[in-house]
């Protein structure tokens, strides 16, 4: 089967990567894919959010049996939607289902209707009232943008002054667009920070394995929040006890909720939690892989994903294997100097003989007309790993690390080192 996987970035790079490796698979095409990605698919110059233009893709290619639609936006937009309507198989949630990410008022109405445990929170849509409430508001408090912000719309304010500084920037000052309409005000929660994807078809939950990220720009979560500067799985205290408590607490009760709110989730959900103790609450969700979870996660899985999608958009994911490898991976993130803020683009990439198994997920590149690989974002390179244990999967990756350069790369140096 012919596969198109939407998307340019190291998610897409990892989820084509496991892909390549389905007897089943054929021919695979990215749009609009990236320099790495380009070495097993073929690229096709469309955005993303080109709906009409994807879907138009897809009619002209009837040798095309799937799509997977792996970002946020095109989910959002209903891209999913668009190409079951024009007949043809898509891998990821429709559009009333994408809301769980797309709107965090939505997520949170949803977890306090139906008793999923989250931190406490009050919603706003208008400025002049989110300033009252933050003026008095126990503090620390988090301020999300309700909407989509390409995994930065969450400033955790420590005093009244940076409250009040977040809530003008989104939503007066438009710092995230229109996701900034709307603001979702929590209490400020502590504990340990673990990622969960799971495949559903919106009955049977399969999670994957737990992991855990790396936000903040600089060692020791120094530094201003990103889509993510590094990964690694298994999380170490992520217990089957803890598991299982999950299970029952908040990944079959959220995928039961969605089916009685009439908006039934096919595809990947990403379940952000916060464990403190005894208690587990949940963060956010995602209506999608996550990156870098992704680059760490599915290197992991021996099943055929291929057979899982099928699966999940069937119906049948409960008579579906998932099975995972022994062992751990590491994922590190190699930025251009100045992300998450501005940085240029162009630089040219080096890459040294990379060990065997490595694996190099490109996020932010692509060759230039002489064929050069040059930057081309703020996430350039993720250099992943897999070893016996956390320890050795660490120790490689930044073996190797040092045999790639470009001008201004900067990347953590703490990565697994998390308890």
């Amino acid at each position: 089967m012919n596969v198109l996987v939407v998307g340019g970035g190291g998610r897409e790079h990892a989820i084509i990567d496991k892909l390549s490796q389905s007897p089943k698979v054929g021919k695979i095409y990215a749009a609009p894919g990236n320099a790495g990605i380009a070495e097993l698919a073929e690229c096709v110059p469309l955005a993303a959010t080109d709906l009409g233009g994807i879907a138009d893709f897809v009619d002209a290619h009837p040798d095309i049996g799937l799509t997977v639609v792996a970002p946020d936006d095109p989910l959002a937009l209903g891209l999913v939607d668009l190409l079951e309507e024009r007949g043809h198989r898509a891998f990821g949630p429709r559009k009333n289902a994408a809301i769980i990410e797309s709107s965090k008022a939505f997520a949170k109405e949803l977890m306090k209707k139906y008793g999923i445990p989250t931190a406490a929170f009050h919603t706003f849509g208008e400025a002049a009232e989110a300033l009252d409430y933050v003026r008095t508001a126990p503090l620390p408090l988090v301020v999300k943008a309700d909407g989509l912000a390409l995994g930065k719309g969450v400033i955790i304010a420590q005093t009244r002054e940076e409250a009040e500084q977040a809530v003008r920037e989104v939503m007066c000052d438009k710092k995230f667009g229109a996701a900034g309409n709307r603001v979702v005000i929590e209490e400020f929660l502590t504990g340990r920070e673990v990622s969960v994807l799971a495949f559903t078809d919106g009955k049977t939950v399969r999670p994957m394995v737990a992991s855990q990220d790396h936000k903040r720009a600089f060692d020791h979560d120094e530094g201003l929040n990103t889509g993510g500067m590094g990964t690694f799985a298994p999380s170490r205290f992520y217990t089957p006890a803890l598991a299982e408590r999950c299970m029952k607490e908040v990944f079959q009760p959220t995928v039961a909720a969605m089916n009685a709110e009439g908006r039934p989730f096919k595809g990947v959900l990403y379940f952000g939690l916060m464990i403190d103790g005894e208690k587990v609450r949940v963060l956010e969700y995602n209506a999608r892989f996550g990156d870098p979870e992704t680059q760490v996660v599915l290197p992991l899985l021996k099943s055929d994903l291929l057979d899982i999608f099928q699966s999940c958009i069937d119906g049948t994911l409960e008579d579906q294997p998932v099975e995972w490898e022994e062992g751990a991976c590491v994922c590190v993130i190699l930025a251009s100097g100045g992300y998450p803020v501005r940085y240029e683009k162009g630089k040219p990439i080096t890459i040294g003989r990379l060990d065997e198994g490595i694996r190099l997920y490109h996020a932010g590149t692509k060759r230039t007309a002489d064929g050069q690989l040059v930057t081309d974002g703020g996430r350039v390179l993720g250099v992943t790993a897999k070893g016996r244990d956390l320890e050795e999967a660490r120790a490689k990756a930044y073996a190797n690390v040092e045999k790639i350069h470009f001008d201004g790369m900067f990347f953590r140096h703490d990565i697994g080192f998390k308890l």
